[in-house]
């Protein structure tokens, strides 16, 4: 019992997100009744501990620092995120791992930005897929522990009342507009977007 105690500790550890009991029991190859045994005891241990962490089972199980030290937490990784911002990295936390090409597709170019500043932050990871030809784009443990969502991003979507893979209006794409961001692809689209206007009163040749 102490061994699978141990093992679950692990999963918990490494994941940083909500987990199931069947999620837990065939990442271990265990049963899953030996799993929710093991689990309860683990649960008691945290809970009798004077520690900084404990194992919140509230929509699943997921081992997170109290809530008391997420002063700490918020002096460690200070984010600042404008709201298209936040938008995309919901979508990413909705659809992960997600394709970095995928992520344009639904958020629109400035979703390169976005990319770029949510890495600085430490908030997201991007690897190469098998492929080599792509990138992979995921959140890391930092965005679970700072914005305390259990593993939950529901509730982040709820926070910002964005439905999935919703794009940046026009609004929102001015104002992530940043100066000189390094390795931000610039879109064929945003010039289009900006071709000058018709000037009044100019006939086509073709007309009158």
């Amino acid at each position: 019992m102490e061994q699978l105690k141990s093992r679950i500790e692990a999963v918990l550890f490494v994941t940083a997100k909500v987990l199931q009991i069947k999620d837990i029991a065939e990442i271990l190859e265990e049963e899953p009744e030996k799993v929710e045994e093991a689990l309860l005891e683990l649960i008691m241990d945290y809970a009798s501990r004077e520690g900084a962490l404990e194992i919140d089972d509230e929509n699943g199980y997921i081992l997170q620092v109290k809530e008391e030290h997420l002063d700490i937490v918020e002096k460690l990784c200070p984010v600042e995120l404008k709201p298209p911002v936040l938008k995309t990295l919901t979508v990413i936390a909705l659809k992960e791992p997600i394709r970095q090409s995928l992520l344009k597709d639904l958020r629109g170019s400035n979703a390169y930005e976005h990319v770029q500043e949510l890495l600085e932050k430490g908030l997201i990871s991007r690897h190469k897929d098998k492929n080599g030809r792509s990138f992979n784009i995921k959140t890391t443990p930092k965005f679970a522990e700072y914005f305390k969502l259990k593993g939950d991003v529901r509730a982040l979507v709820k926070t910002l009342n964005i439905d999935k893979g919703v794009k940046d209006d026009e609004e929102d794409a001015r104002q992530t507009t940043p100066q000189g961001v390094k390795g931000v692809k610039d879109d064929e689209e945003d010039s289009r977007q900006t071709a000058p206007p018709v000037k009044k009163g100019v006939k086509d040749d073709d007309e009158g």
